[in-house]
């Protein structure tokens, strides 16, 4: 259950109830897509670092470990030790960009294993299946990833499409829910817009899957290679579209700027491996913009990666050895990377929600949405 608690603009400030606990909202999703976080970080250090919800995707853990392995197991929450809401999404964007080979029929998607090439069939009563076998907090409808860009033909058809498999999806999951040996009962459903960089169609599908008053809706098939403004313009036309009493999730987004830029938009969720990608790589988020701990500058710098941040790495280690350990090959430099990026983004959201609730979200929005995005 969703609730608004203040409005500045669009922005909203809300508070979303699930089974696993409230979320406070804006949030930031941290994506732990084989059911951990890449760069070493376990889910008990998700909770120092502020993390409200873990995103783990469908489709890799369909294909390894296996569903039915996780279900035996108890579900994902015990299989990696996290105790708060976790979102599977539908595996549709996986079976879209991994499968080079598939065939999208009216049934489903037939496609092979990027693991080991074998056959597999995936489908909207699929999707829930194996979802409901994860026993998610929240699950993700099947929908088609439209490629950017594409025919309007084209995209009007798979709007088509992905809302017939959304009914089945509605259907299904009502089913397996009322499942006297379903792990979680109380397994909520967010339906999928697409429609491409169509305002048109963006608006008719947004209207038509509102209809089935699921329990979130999400803005798919966006941050896919289009320019930003798009992204902005159609997140304009959208979210006035979506329903009020509803959470509403921007999915793969993104930059600390455009998670400010979406905030203002009326977004309320989002997820991006971008900040555990780019610490990986020595790329770290300040409140001064984007620093780069390779370079030769920092090489004596005893600073910790930012001053105002009080997260485990900046509290303890210095540029100079984060610098060092990621010269050295050392897989620390990994986790100390990535445990400060995520830091910086779920408090991010915190100062995000602060300024909500305080009225001054658009002063927050004016210093920091492009700063954060400038390279240092």
């Amino acid at each position: 259950m969703y609730t608004l608690l203040k409005q500045e603009g669009n922005a909203r400030r809300g508070e979303f109830k699930t089974v696993h606990g409230t979320v406070q909202t804006p949030a930031f999703m941290n994506v732990g897509t084989a059911a951990a976080i890449k760069g070493g970080i376990s889910s008990y250090d998700l909770v120092d670092l502020k993390c409200q919800v873990e995103l783990c995707n469908t489709y890799h853990l369909h294909v390894r470990p296996g569903d039915d392995l996780i279900y035996e197991m108890g579900g994902l929450h015990r299989f990696m030790g996290w105790e708060r809401p976790i979102l599977t999404d539908s595996g549709g964007f996986q079976v879209f960009s991994l499968a080079s080979l598939r065939k999208i029929k009216e049934e489903g998607v037939y496609f092979n294993s990027h693991v080991d090439g074998r056959k597999i069939f995936m489908g909207p009563e699929e999707s829930m299946r194996i979802q409901s076998h994860l026993a998610s907090t929240i699950a993700m409808a099947f929908d088609e990833c439209v490629e950017n860009p594409s025919t309007h033909e084209y995209s009007k058809h798979s709007c088509e499409r992905t809302t017939r498999w959304l009914y089945r999806c509605k259907e299904e999951m009502e089913r397996l829910n009322a499942r006297h040996d379903t792990i979680n009962p109380h397994q909520m459903l967010f339906g999928i817009n697409q429609g491409c960089v169509f305002e048109d169609l963006r608006v008719a599908h947004m209207e038509e899957i509102a209809k089935l008053d699921l329990d979130g809706y999400a803005i798919g098939g966006l941050a896919v290679g289009e320019p930003t403004q798009d992204m902005y313009r159609i997140l304009d036309v959208v979210t006035p579209h979506m329903p009020q009493n509803k959470p509403r999730y921007l999915m793969g987004v993104g930059t600390p700027g455009n998670i400010i830029e979406g905030v203002a938009r009326g977004v309320d969720l989002f997820d991006c491996v971008m900040p555990s990608r780019n610490a990986r790589h020595g790329h770290l988020n300040t409140w001064s913009g984007i620093r780069n701990i390779m370079n030769a500058k920092y090489q004596k710098d005893d600073a910790p990666i930012d001053e105002s941040c009080d997260c485990p790495t900046c509290r303890r280690h210095s540029r100079a050895y984060l610098r060092h350990l990621f010269k050295a090959n050392e897989m620390l430099a990994m986790r100390l990377a990535v445990m400060h990026n995520l830091y910086f983004y779920n408090t991010l959201m915190e100062k995000i929600r602060e300024a909500l609730e305080q009225g001054r979200f658009s002063e927050f929005r004016e210093k920091y949405s492009v700063l954060l995005d400038t390279r240092i």
